[in-house]
């Protein structure tokens, strides 16, 4: 029994080992479904306009790195079954929006964030915690992260060249699957996480895009 333990435990810490590399190493990452940017036109941007636009496809890109991160972590903690296959399939989802902000950031002459496994550590922790609470805090954690992701998402909106047709409409889309989640976690019963917790996250995702828009 305590060998088929150990085995079990191995086993999980080399899925969760090869996951963080697959959402942390370049070019590991394949979309599902065709990048909402692959319709959009291609207007040419400055120098100065490329690269504003690349850092905050950087946060964005390291944002969906957290968003890995929290839910593999809660799907490892979480105590009931669909409770898991939900934050498991929520990740898969989540694997388009990393694809695609990895695809924008190549067209525009630049590559994710050098922290993303610090990002990805201290998430995958976060999102541990949140499912050893139980799955109820575990939902609201994921609705509230998503609720937080979206208004980030859409000051982004506000932030981005006129003319980056690309890079709005991955936006665009990613805000629309963000609200999904972030409703479906809400209607499996997810609880509001407590003031001083929601500010914390907020803290926390305040210095990723003060850190990840340079580096």
């Amino acid at each position: 029994m305590l060998e088929k333990f150990q085995r079990s435990t191995i086993d999980q810490l080399l899925i969760q080992f090869d996951q963080a590399l697959r959402t942390c190493v370049p070019g590991t990452t394949e979309a599902n479904r065709e990048s909402p940017a692959a319709n959009a036109d291609e207007i040419e941007l400055s120098n100065l306009e490329k690269q504003h636009a690349a850092g905050l496809m950087r946060i964005n890109h390291t944002g969906e790195v957290c968003a890995q991160a929290l839910y593999q972590g809660q799907a490892t903690t979480a105590l009931l079954g669909e409770v898991r296959k939900s934050m498991e399939q929520a990740a898969e989802e989540e694997v388009d929006h990393l694809a695609w902000c990895e695809q924008r950031l190549t067209e525009l002459d630049s590559r994710p964030s050098v922290l993303n496994f610090l990002w990805y550590t201290l998430s995958f922790g976060l999102g541990a915690a949140a499912g050893l609470a139980g799955d109820k805090w575990s939902l609201g954690f994921v609705a509230e992260t998503e609720h937080q992701v979206c208004e980030h998402l859409e000051d982004h909106l506000s932030k981005l060249p006129k003319q980056d047709n690309k890079s709005r409409a991955i936006l665009e889309q990613m805000i629309a699957d963000e609200k999904h989640h972030e409703e479906t976690a809400r209607q499996a019963g997810g609880l509001e996480p407590p003031i001083a917790i929601r500010q914390a996250m907020n803290a926390m995702s305040q210095l990723m895009k003060k850190t990840t828009y340079h580096i």
